[in-house]
């Protein structure tokens, strides 16, 4: 399993996008403009990127030079519109290292990105880690400072989501749609599930807690003493 940076303004683009690299078994994590995409390269680390040329905030191709002025080496695959052999050459001089012109197949785009990950010889996150927490994501072992805490499934899909886009807010919609599915169920559920797991991580006495953002959804953070 691979965390690969999405960059892609077009909500439904997005969506598309990191579902299929869902179904390939990757971590995706979606940011709508070049600023919080370079937010998120600062605070996380990721295996590969797919990011559009025409974002607002930073373009694609700023958004590329900036993490290679990081020295972050992970292959980026650079996705537009535009078929231009100007585009392209700008593109792979700003640190892309592929070029993917919309509309394409998502089977292609799947083989691209598995093609830069084996290039660049990234290997796959085995843990979600934050304090003493740290969910093992092939067994869906979670423990808390090496003990083990049990969960049940919908439990530990909401936990890997909250953790995965640690710290980010995920909303109760995006929830519902990542560990349910389908965002057409009641969202009380969500906060059901939040409780469950809020109480075990408690009565564990986790270094992590889940926190309500009023009005947004729920992020994981690490607690302070």
């Amino acid at each position: 399993m691979a965390r690969v940076l999405v960059v892609e303004d077009d909500p439904t683009m997005a969506q598309v996008v990191a579902r299929a690299l869902r179904d390939d078994g990757h971590e995706p994590v979606v940011c709508e403009d070049g600023i919080r995409a370079l937010i998120a390269v600062g605070e996380t680390e990721f295996d590969a990127a797919a990011v559009d040329v025409m974002l607002p905030g930073a373009s694609g191709f700023e958004v590329c030079r900036q993490i290679r002025a990081r020295e972050l080496t992970f292959p980026i695959l650079m996705l537009t519109a535009r078929d231009a052999i100007d585009d392209r050459v700008k593109g792979l001089d700003s640190g892309a290292d592929d070029y993917l012109t919309k509309p394409f197949a998502l089977p292609e785009f799947s083989a691209r990105i598995r093609a830069l990950l084996r290039r660049h010889g990234s290997r796959p996150r085995t843990r979600l880690e934050l304090g003493d927490v740290a969910l093992d994501l092939a067994s869906g072992r979670l423990e808390v400072a090496g003990h083990p805490v049990l969960l049940t499934i919908r439990e530990n899909g909401l936990l890997r989501v909250l953790l995965t886009r640690a710290p980010e807010v995920v909303t109760r919609p995006e929830i519902l749609d990542e560990v349910w599915g389908t965002r057409h169920i009641d969202a009380n559920i969500v906060d059901q599930y939040v409780r469950y797991v809020r109480r075990k991580l408690e009565a564990a006495h986790a270094t992590a807690a889940i926190e309500t953002v009023r009005g947004q959804g729920y992020r994981i953070v690490e607690s302070t003493p």
